[in-house]
């Protein structure tokens, strides 16, 4: 019972608990440091009544709770809130004597020129309204009232949320995650970045959609990339490295020169090889250039240690970002003692990833 009345209130969207500690956390320090160097700022008095107005508290949510959204980066939080300031005051002023129609209409074109500005930010409308209807200590600030305590609250808002974002690890202002660039210094997309919809697609489904989202057009993107990766992983996750690996593996021996490990490769009309240890444990991976460069010398001396290991039982899914990435072009398939048993390349990948598209085809 408990357990479905928390789903009813919280919705299908995963929560985890630190989220919920870090933007109340946030909010508390932010708007703590808001109202107090406010206070100090007007020329100090009486610090139990720090210098808030409460629309703050709203945007305090989004700066906090969701700093990624396009709603509450400072831009909006700033531009927003003084911008619907101004508007409210203004009508106001024009309509004193009928707050009735004074209201709404501050609200209505606060969100109106908010949304043609580019700094929407829904504590707006609550900053226009408090301006048409907060009393004599607004209506007597007059447009003062937008410088402060709006402008000096949200100044000071938005750096705390700098500071907050940045110290338990989030980006505020928020930036979306760029794709990596390529590996070869080239302008070309990643190869995984070079199939399935492309920005045109996004752009016209979002023309199509034909309403404002809370998130932007960057972060859909990435979410659907990662979408795309996480569907594949699940169609391919039944399909084990073991099953698709080669096994006679064409192998090097540490010890023994890199002349003659050259000759090896060449005649097996290799570009590269895994390198083993007395016992079979990979250790690296040794090159053709390398070991031309290291003629003279051992193989030891020109391979390479870094390399990719898998299990058996590990789904092919998993080499999918890994031999993808255009830095990696196999991954050593190993036992519990990390001995040798099989490779993958990526010409294995692309053939088992074939053949899978066609069974499903069919199916």
């Amino acid at each position: 019972m408990t357990q479905r009345l928390l789903t009813l209130l919280r919705g299908k969207t995963p929560i985890r608990p630190l989220d919920a500690l870090k933007g109340g956390g946030g909010a508390l320090l932010g708007l703590l440091f808001a109202g107090l160097l406010g206070r100090f700022a007007v020329g100090g008095g009486d610090w139990l009544h720090p210098l808030l107005v409460a629309p703050i508290g709203a945007s305090a949510v989004l700066v906090f709770a969701v700093p990624a959204s396009p709603l509450a980066q400072p831009r909006g939080v700033i531009g927003g809130n003084v911008v619907s300031a101004f508007i409210g005051i203004t009508v106001a002023m024009l309509l004193p004597a009928h707050p009735l129609i004074a209201a709404p209409l501050a609200v209505g074109l606060a969100i109106a020129v908010m949304i043609l500005l580019g700094c929407l930010h829904p504590p707006g409308g609550a900053v226009a309204l408090i301006t048409v209807i907060g009393g004599p200590a607004v209506t007597k600030a007059g447009y003062l009232f937008a410088l402060n305590p709006v402008a000096v609250d949200s100044v000071l808002l938005v750096a705390a949320g700098m500071a907050y974002n940045r110290l338990v690890g989030r980006s505020y202002p928020h930036r979306a995650p760029a794709p990596p660039p390529s590996p070869h210094g080239t302008t070309d997309p990643l190869p995984a970045s070079r199939i399935g919809y492309d920005a045109g697609d996004l752009d016209k489904a979002l023309a199509r959609y034909g309403e404002l989202l809370d998130v932007s057009r960057e972060d859909l993107d990435a979410l659907f990339r990662e979408v795309e990766i996480q569907a594949h992983q699940r169609l391919h996750s039944q399909i084990r490295c073991g099953e698709v690996m080669s096994r006679d593996v064409i192998r090097l021996d540490r010890t023994q020169s890199a002349e003659s490990a050259l000759a090896f490769l060449q005649r097996h009309d290799l570009r590269a090889a895994p390198v083993v240890d007395e016992d079979g444990r990979v250790i690296g991976m040794a090159r053709r250039a390398e070991l031309q460069a290291n003629r003279r010398r051992t193989v030891e001396a020109a391979l390479d240690p870094f390399v990719h290991r898998v299990r058996e039982g590990t789904p092919i899914a998993a080499l999918l970002p890994i031999l993808s990435s255009g830095q990696t072009h196999e991954a050593m398939v190993v036992d519990g003692d990390r001995k040798l048993v099989g490779v993958i390349t990526q010409t294995d990948l692309i053939a088992v990833l074939y053949r899978a598209h066609i069974v499903e085809s069919v199916l």
